[in-house]
């Protein structure tokens, strides 16, 4: 290639998980918890899909994310995903257990394939038991339809305290061939995934092959959903699941594939986008906070400084307040466990320089506040002791931010 590899990635604008071949979508209102909204959403695939899922590493791990690995440890393959919102099935016992994989039949039974061909997915209250009885209704009332419409009927179904669907859409070139990878994705509090309630979908119809899939779906999702932070909080039900059914028709991807890195960029590009938009959609949250850290001795520290500083909670207040706090910034990368040293570090707030190799440096405290009145705040550290490059996005943190919780039950 004489091009650089994003060259060959394109940005589909309408494009949506209906846009590659052979993908469904819909979105049903059942009633689970909401009156106002669709709470059961389907992604099928018109043949079987090679299929490779992140999940939570919080030792709480919902019902529904034991069905789903039951069913990717079969063949490796999935047909369909059905998920409810407004209830996580978390920390339900046996009982969650066989509602999660009653899900699974009874979704198996309407599209006439078999069990372990379906994922399953949950997210809403924590340790409450499903209306089961409304979830079947759900299930056996849905559609499922090749067009954007279907894939917004299921973007709306999988929300919760969302105040906006979570799409990306991409086209590529393999072999010659058109290929899309496009994802639907949820989340706004109890995000800080270590792979909130965050939910990722994505579709393809590459042809990959299914250790392939899995292996760069975790090197991804370490530069992208693994690098956002709302609130601290680990979910029970984060999982992001990719399914590839093959159906652009070139020649299986792997590694060794030429045109490999162009498909894991599309990946990249997709991850990317659900997460930043997940992140700026922090629940309460006016503004979307990208943290670039430049000059680590290694990637893993550039990430790990950089998604510190975006989650300190004195960080998120300062820009929430347009207060242009270095101090805070700072603090955050000396408390992050990366060797660093602070002699020679250097803070940007945009292109506004606020410290420089160790000392403050001054500044036009009117000129950072009225940057700081934007909705995408970029701080930039640059450490000068490698060349490692990382980054991690976040939110502020509001007033509404407190409220939101503080009756999230009610």
């Amino acid at each position: 290639m004489t091009k650089t590899v994003d060259a060959y990635v394109k940005k589909v604008d309408n494009g949506s998980i209906t846009t590659p071949k052979g993908f469904y979508a819909g979105g049903y209102a059942a009633g689970i918890r909401y009156t106002h909204k669709k709470d059961v959403g389907i992604i099928y695939s018109s043949t079987k899909a090679n299929a490779a899922a992140v999940y939570t590493q919080n030792a709480f791990q919902a019902a529904p994310i034991q069905a789903t690995k039951d069913s990717i440890a079969k063949e490796s393959k999935i047909q369909a995903v059905i998920v409810n919102s407004g209830n996580a099935n978390a920390c339900t016992g046996e009982t969650g257990l066989q509602d999660a994989f009653m899900m699974r039949k009874l979704t198996a039974e309407k599209l006439g394939v078999a069990e372990h061909l379906i994922a399953v997915a949950s997210t809403g209250v924590i340790g409450e038991y499903l209306n089961m009885e409304k979830v079947a209704f759900g299930i056996k009332n849905i559609g499922y339809i090749a067009s954007k419409e279907g894939a917004d009927d299921f973007q709306e179904a999988i929300l919760t305290t969302d105040t906006f669907p979570k799409s990306s859409c991409y086209e590529l070139v393999i072999d010659g061939k058109k290929v899309i990878i496009a994802g639907a994705g949820k989340g706004s509090g109890m995000i800080h995934p270590n792979m909130a309630t965050m939910l990722g979908f994505i579709t393809t119809d590459a042809n990959v092959e299914a250790k392939a899939l899995q292996n760069v779906l975790r090197e991804v999702i370490d530069v992208t959903f693994n690098q956002i932070t709302v609130d601290g909080d680990t979910s029970t039900n984060d999982m992001v699941l990719v399914m590839a059914n093959g159906e652009a028709g070139h020649s299986p991807l792997s590694e060794d594939h030429p045109e490999w890195k162009v498909f894991k960029e599309g990946l990249k590009k997709v991850c990317e986008d659900l997460a930043k938009q997940i992140a700026k959609d922090g629940e309460g949250a006016t503004k979307l906070i990208e943290v670039t850290v430049k000059g680590a001795k290694t990637k893993k520290e550039a990430n790990i400084i950089a998604k510190t500083i975006v989650g300190s909670s004195l960080v998120k207040t300062a820009v929430y307040g347009k207060d242009a706090n270095w101090g805070r910034i700072v603090c955050a990368a000396g408390y992050s466990g990366a060797d660093i040293d602070p002699d020679r570090i250097t803070v940007y707030l945009g292109q506004l320089l606020l410290f420089h190799n160790g000392l403050p440096v001054p500044f036009s405290e009117e000129e950072a506040k009225e940057y700081l009145s934007g909705d995408e705040i970029a701080i930039t550290v640059i450490l000068n002791s490698g060349e490692a490059e990382g980054k991690a996005w976040g939110c502020d943190l509001t007033y509404d931010y407190v409220k939101i919780n503080a009756s999230y039950r009610t």
